[in-house]
């Protein structure tokens, strides 16, 4: 019995059946360094023109980070294996407990 492993977020390409390999972890790396970089560059920066932009500046540098961050995660796993990650939360289960 044959397991697709493509798809998911971010799977591009064939599954173990198809005899290509995926690559898509480099891609998230990529993207993880990328965001990173600009996230640094953009801190470094500092302030600079209007001070009523600052909020969002400091919201858009932070945001950077957690993408970083995120996408890094996102490589991390497709290089261990795991390729789909299923979250089910039991709104019973977590009522059950009050």
């Amino acid at each position: 019995m044959e397991e697709d492993e493509g798809g998911g977020a971010g799977g591009g390409g064939g599954g173990t059946g198809t005899g290509t390999e995926t690559y898509s972890h480099i891609w998230w790396a990529l993207a993880s360094a990328a965001q990173l970089g600009w996230a640094i560059s953009s801190f470094k920066r500092g302030h600079a023109g209007d001070s009523h932009f600052m909020p969002f500046k400091a919201f858009s540098v932070a945001s950077l980070f957690v993408g970083a961050t995120a996408t890094a995660a996102v490589s991390v796993l497709h290089v261990s294996g795991i390729h789909k990650v299923r979250f089910s939360l039991s709104l019973s289960g977590i009522l059950g407990a009050f």
